[in-house]
């Protein structure tokens, strides 16, 4: 998309006839981006803002009790708490407390809106902020206990001059088709077996020119094993009954959020499983599973155990590890229920 097919008017009619619509899914229907639908209505309950995270994030603390969602495709996580302890930094900035635990990409806050929606419930606020696809990056909605004083202060103060209810956007960029490289193979899992720290993965699989996936499905068992789609949920399932913690990380191009406790509630609606857990929501579709791995990177404490799922072009949809908190470190049962899912070639020669 480079430009919207779509007058805002246009897009304002549109809306009007299609109100039970998620804006997500009337902006896929109508084939502009979700930016530009929430656009379209500055100037009416919707005001443009800064979306610099140095100028936005420190200001959320003081809304006091709000609702951080981030989405991709195939999953959206949403963690009810406050935004306190805010780090900046010129690529990666984080927000870093017991509740709100997300990693941040400034390059990719290119447009936010202050939102302000008429309901049945009456008014909702949020903060959306969005890439230059016009994607969702970020959202934060304010509860019943928000400070409105404070939501007034950030609107004030972050305000653009340009208030235009046109939003140009560029193309998306595709996810990264998964890229191994065989002459490197060797390399690839000596390294990867000398590691002391998982941040060290992505630098290590950048200098041999390859990405995640292809990484996994060149190095195999025991550093990466391959398991049924229907590992997932086995997992959730798993990790619920039997009081597991984890570390649940959802996220796009522009920002990681993280949930870090236990999995009390799954309901499954459809093709859709969720958690509906006091504070934490997170909603999966199962349906877009394409491919699951188990990968183990070492570390200086131990062995960091994962379950990684995938779509069918590749994107990485959410990742789990397990938790050590202080009270109790939930490593070894959760590496038990990594080791007891299925893997897809046992699957497939049963």
């Amino acid at each position: 998309m480079t430009d919207t097919p779509m007058t805002p008017a246009a897009i304002r009619a549109a809306r009007a006839e299609h109100s039970a619509l998620r804006d997500r899914d009337f902006a896929d229907k109508f084939s502009i981006s979700e930016g530009q639908l929430v656009a379209a209505y500055a100037g009416q309950g919707v005001t443009r803002i800064s979306a610099d995270p140095d100028g936005i994030m420190p200001r959320l603390a003081a809304l006091g009790e709000v609702m951080a969602l981030t989405r991709n495709r195939s999953c959206v996580i949403e963690k009810v708490g406050v935004y306190g302890n805010y780090r900046s930094g010129q690529h990666a900035s984080m927000i870093l407390n017991d509740a709100i635990d997300l990693r941040l990409f400034p390059k990719h806050f290119v447009t936010a809106f202050a939102v302000e929606r008429e309901t049945d419930k009456g008014i909702k606020r949020s903060i959306q902020i969005f890439d230059a696809a016009g994607d969702a990056v970020h959202k934060v909605h304010l509860r019943d206990a928000s400070d409105l004083d404070a939501w007034a202060r950030l609107v004030a103060d972050l305000k653009l001059e340009d208030q235009s209810q046109a939003l140009a956007v560029e193309p998306r960029k595709p996810a990264e088709a998964p890229k191994g490289n065989p002459d490197k193979a060797d390399a690839l899992r000596a390294e990867w077996a000398g590691m002391t720290d998982t941040h060290q993965f992505m630098r290590l699989t950048s200098k041999l020119k390859m990405n995640r996936l292809g990484a996994y499905r060149l190095a195999g068992a025991p550093l990466a094993r391959a398991l049924e789609p229907a590992a997932v949920n086995t997992m959730l399932q798993m990790v619920r009954d039997q009081g597991v913690e984890v570390m649940i990380f959802v996220g796009n191009m522009g920002c990681i959020e993280i949930h870090s406790g236990p999995v009390k509630s799954l309901r499954e609606m459809g093709p859709w499983q969720n958690i509906l857990d006091p504070g934490f929501d997170l909603h999966l579709r199962l349906d877009h599973i394409a491919e699951v791995w188990a990968v183990t990177k070492p570390t200086q404490r131990g062995d960091a155990v994962s379950v990684e799922a995938f779509d069918a072009d590749g994107a990485l949809i959410l990742q789990v590890f397990g938790r050590r908190a202080e009270a109790r470190d939930h490593r070894p049962a959760w590496n038990a229920v990594v080791d007891g899912l299925a893997s897809l070639i046992a699957a497939e020669m049963a």
